[in-house]
């Protein structure tokens, strides 16, 4: 839906360049319109807007998020990252009960955080991505800077807000 609003946990300065690295040497060229990114929520109505502003306002006043990547995930024709934390975890069902109606059905699902590396390639590119990744990994903290808040664009986004949790 274009204008509609998405809804991010922004990553820390050092944990974004080096999952955006990764994403721009797997991601093909022509598709990849956005650096690496961890969505809450892909499709809130841009007439919640200022209730979308508020909440995510008052979460950010909290401590930070606690956050790890915990894993690989083989999305078929890409790679991801598994994303694990209780903290955005709870932040996201009190988000989801603020915005109960106005959610899509895939927003109103289930959450599998993670962040994107490789898509829209064949299974064969992603399996041999997934195999050299899963040689070298190791579980490592996430740093979680605030919340934020894009415009969907067709494709591209337009940041409207970021919320930076308290300390940071």
């Amino acid at each position: 839906m274009a204008g509609a609003l998405i809804v991010t946990a922004e990553l820390a300065p050092r944990d974004l360049a080096w999952l955006d690295s990764l994403r721009r040497a797997n991601y093909p060229a022509e598709r990849n319109q956005l650096p690496a990114h961890l969505t809450m929520f892909r499709a809130v109505p841009p007439s919640a807007e200022g209730e979308v502003r508020r909440s995510l306002a008052r979460l950010a006043a909290e401590a930070p998020a606690q956050a790890s990547i915990a894993g690989l995930m083989d999305l078929g024709g890409g790679v991801a990252f598994r994303i694990v934390s209780a903290d955005l975890d709870a932040m996201r069902r009190q988000l989801a009960a603020n915005f109960h109606g106005l959610l899509s059905a895939q927003d109103s699902g289930g959450w599998r955080p993670h962040v994107t590396i490789q898509n829209k390639v064949s299974a064969k590119e992603a399996r041999v991505l997934l195999t050299s990744l899963e040689r070298e990994f190791r579980s490592r903290a996430l740093g979680i800077a605030g919340l934020g808040v894009h415009r969907y664009l067709g494709g591209r986004w337009e940041r409207a807000e970021t919320y930076s949790f308290r300390g940071r």
